[in-house]
């Protein structure tokens, strides 16, 4: 379900019987694309690497991209549930039992009730309540500065060192940040810090995308560390109060925000450190 939206998959871990477990996949859940990610992945994915191959072969290559993107959230979900089965989550394993009940008919007045108002009524209110403040602060922060500087450009000034050793520049980590409420707007943030726009860029034009990343420096390496941290990190604002609602407690949260965060910067870095010392050769 995390692959639709995280936020849901994180209730659809209410049938989980055991709460340890149920625990290691709600902290694990976000380490899968959702929707908001899948047109992030598949733009960059067209423009770089496709772009890069010409004929039929880059449409290939650059699917075969997003799918090790995917592959590698499934990896690292596997991963960081063994770390957590082994430290904080540690416990035996339970057995899972299934019990087929006897078969009824389907109501399915009922099923469809109970379906929008548990799980869709659930999460886009959530949705809702985040997304109308979040437009504010961005539209603030874009358009009010300091000595004639946005604090959107001062903001991602200041970020700019740390996001060069992520292979990334300072408007992109910026954009990450501020597209917490939903990760749909971080490629609108980035277009509009790039034009210096006070308002959110969306542009269908997929080839007037890539001029404006590829003039503001992007190369292979932005692309690549760019899908790695848009598949890992921290869950929307609407996952995350999904998971304060579904444990209870702050302290859940917070490390399912922080484990993927950490996860995408270290592996970030890493491919960096990788690029830059085969340029070097």
């Amino acid at each position: 379900m995390g692959f639709g939206c995280n936020a849901a998959g994180v209730v659809g871990c209410r049938i989980i019987s055991s709460p340890r477990e149920r625990l290691m996949a709600i902290l694990t859940n976000s380490f899968v694309p959702c929707n908001g990610r899948f047109p992030f992945l598949i733009t960059i994915a067209t423009i770089f690497i496709a772009g890069s191959i010409q004929g039929f072969g880059g449409s290939i290559v650059s699917t075969i991209t997003v799918m090790f993107v995917i592959l590698l959230g499934i990896f690292m979900t596997l991963v960081i549930s063994k770390i957590l089965s082994k430290t904080i989550l540690k416990g035996l394993p339970s057995s899972f039992v299934l019990e087929l009940p006897p078969y009824r008919k389907p109501q399915f007045g009922k099923i469809l009730i109970r379906s929008i108002f548990d799980r869709t009524l659930f999460v886009l209110g959530r949705a809702i309540c985040v997304a109308a403040p979040a437009g504010l602060v961005i539209w603030i922060f874009a358009n009010v500065g300091i000595n004639g500087e946005s604090l959107l450009n001062i903001i991602a000034n200041f970020l700019n060192p740390f996001a060069s050793l992520m292979g990334l520049d300072g408007y992109i980590l910026t954009a990450f940040i501020f597209g917490i409420p939903a990760n749909e707007i971080v490629l609108p943030i980035i277009l509009m810090c790039y034009l210096g726009n006070g308002s959110l860029v969306n542009l269908d034009d997929t080839f007037a995308i890539g001029n404006i990343l590829v003039q503001n420096g992007w190369t292979i390496l932005t692309a690549i560390n760019v899908m790695i941290f848009t598949c890992l990190h921290f869950p929307c604002t609407t996952t995350l109060l999904t998971i304060k609602k579904e444990t209870g407690k702050w302290k859940w949260t917070i490390l399912s925000f922080v484990i993927p965060t950490v996860c995408g910067i270290i592996l970030c870095m890493f491919t960096t450190f990788v690029y830059n010392i085969f340029i070097t050769l």
